[in-house]
């Protein structure tokens, strides 16, 4: 299973659920939506941990892989980070700046949205094509204006070189944070496979639910111990977060045709589709009986 910013493992030795899981588990970790996409194409992977987009570019690609897991928070994981001295106080202030771009990651539909709040469109920022794992350096150089992070990273920059996020109210209320868990079909359909994904999507949920109730040693383990962030770092990042929330694919279904419409409209996705046929409900009484 792919795992980003090593959070799946990290989460479940937390939490305690890692003993709950009856099988040998795999958690290589992976940046961004792209490289997991190759890396399931290739048969490496069986399941992953993405965010909001790869499922509809690999939907574009002609990939199908069926979503069979969402979970979100209220508020987006993402912030627009402005580098020291950048005149940007407000989202239309980005006309015109150099603006990371990751096609296919979760990034992407994060920045469409922040452009079209902002009466804008890709046309009207220089976009900066970059790897996830580049963003920090980029704003460090000066090479970008504007970069779309996630935690640590913008607390981490805001201290190291004065980086901070665009202080208009509407970048906090763009996007909710949305991940998915998608799957090989051949997976899904490998009888053995399909009752350890429900075993781990057992353990998963209630990790979650666990670190909800215990959001002070989850940081700990994580932010400071893990991510090596001071504790008052640690303190304002947890303080920033709202709860996990676990949703069945009939729960989900709304908000992913959303992010479909916002990519299509913006020209980045050839044709739109249905979002309801990106899911499975496979997993969805595991998930309830969990949450």
């Amino acid at each position: 299973m792919a795992d980003q910013s090593e959070l799946i493992r990290n989460l479940l030795e937390a939490s305690g659920e890692s003993k709950n899981i009856g099988f040998d588990l795999e958690l290589p970790n992976f940046s961004g939506g792209p490289a997991i996409l190759e890396a399931i194409r290739a048969g490496a992977l069986d399941i992953a941990y993405v965010g909001d987009t790869p499922p509809i570019q690999a939907r574009a690609a002609g990939v199908f892989l069926p979503i069979i897991a969402t979970f979100t928070r209220e508020q987006a994981q993402y912030r627009l980070v402005r580098r020291d001295g950048a005149e940007i106080k407000q989202l239309s202030d980005l006309r015109g700046k150099r603006v990371s771009y990751i096609e296919g990651s979760g990034r992407q539909v994060f920045l469409i949205e922040a452009l079209n709040r902002a009466g804008l469109g890709l046309k009207d920022v220089e976009l900066v094509n970059l790897r996830v794992a580049e963003l920090s350096d980029a704003l460090r150089a000066n090479a970008v204006d504007v970069a779309v992070l996630t935690e640590p990273h913008v607390t981490r920059l805001a201290r190291q070189i004065n980086a901070t996020p665009v202080p208009d109210p509407l970048e906090r209320t763009l996007l909710p944070s949305t991940s998915y868990l998608y799957a090989r079909p051949e997976a899904l359909a490998d009888a053995e496979k399909a009752d350890a994904i429900r075993q781990f999507i057992a353990a998963f949920v209630r990790a979650g639910v666990w670190s909800n109730a215990n959001t002070e040693e989850w940081g700990r383990h994580y932010y400071t111990g893990f991510q090596r962030v001071d504790a008052e770092s640690t303190k304002a990042i947890l303080s920033s977060q709202s709860p996990l929330v676990f949703q069945t694919a009939a729960e989900a279904q709304a908000h992913h045709q959303k992010l479909i419409d916002i990519l299509h409209s913006a020209g980045t996705l050839p044709q739109r589709f249905d979002a309801s046929s990106s899911f499975v409900d496979t997993y969805d009484g595991v998930i309830v009986s969990n949450r």
